[in-house]
């Protein structure tokens, strides 16, 4: 049976994959982005994330079977916070309603192994309280600090705990809806191209995220994992970063994080 899937950052990379995927088996897909989507809207902005919202109500007022919110910025710079985490989760907290009248319904986005590095305590705080201007204005504090490079993650940790509180939140659990992320190491996609264009950067982004297993993961390794967390035969999973990363979690954990 066809299901109602909506992916954002479906124009490119680990959404168009995850996109192109579904459609091939049949289901009906409503994409999110800048441009090239069927639903084109800014989601770093307030008014983007409510406009993305109108059309998507209008498309699927009669319910929406899954979620999987794949937009996101990997460069280092305050606007990061406002796609990858409140893009994100005002996004997903404003389709609940559709999902919940969809079938087998499940949500899923994009985490990052970034988790695992520093990011700015005071940020994420702000981010979880739904404080924009005051997050927008810490990752701007941190760029002129010169310690940008703690706003990916810190933007990738609050989205993680966002989906670890609301998973088991009423309307989430108890209705039946399942919420998750995964976790990609380095990925290779339009978005990460900066990364390998910049010798330096590249360096520091192998130190920081070593891959045994296979190396760089493709987009369309990532949109694999994505699609069985928004699928029907995810019935327990919820609340969980899955890691695919090559390895690079367990390199830089250990055991000590089970």
């Amino acid at each position: 049976m066809a299901r109602r899937v909506v992916v954002t950052g479906s124009a490119s990379g680990i959404g168009r994959a995850a996109a192109d995927m579904l459609r091939a088996r049949g289901d009906r897909v409503v994409g999110v982005d800048l441009k090239e989507a069927e639903v084109c809207a800014d989601l770093s902005a307030p008014e983007g994330r409510r406009a993305a919202l109108e059309a998507l109500t209008a498309l699927f007022g009669d319910g929406l079977d899954a979620v999987v919110a794949c937009a996101g910025i990997a460069a280092p710079v305050p606007e990061a916070v406002g796609v990858n985490y409140f893009g994100v989760t005002e996004l997903l907290t404003g389709l609940r309603p559709l999902l919940a009248r969809g079938t087998d319904p499940r949500a899923v986005t994009v985490g990052s192994i970034t988790v695992t590095q520093p990011f700015d305590a005071e940020l994420v705080e702000a981010c979880l309280a739904g404080d924009e201007p005051s997050a927008l204005r810490l990752a701007q504090e941190a760029a002129g600090r010169g310690e940008q490079r703690r706003i990916y993650p810190s933007s990738k940790n609050a989205l993680v705990r966002w989906v670890r509180r609301t998973c088991v939140a009423p309307g989430w659990a108890d209705a039946g809806i399942p919420l998750n992320a995964v976790g990609p190491g380095t990925v290779r996609t339009p978005m990460t191209d900066w990364i390998f264009a910049d010798p330096e950067m590249k360096a520091v982004m192998d130190a920081a995220v070593p891959m045994p297993l296979n190396g760089y993961a493709s987009p369309e390794a990532v949109a694999k994992a994505l699609l069985w967390l928004a699928d029907p035969d995810n019935t327990h999973v919820t609340g969980q970063l899955v890691y695919v990363d090559g390895g690079a979690e367990a390199v830089l954990r250990g055991d000590a994080a089970p």
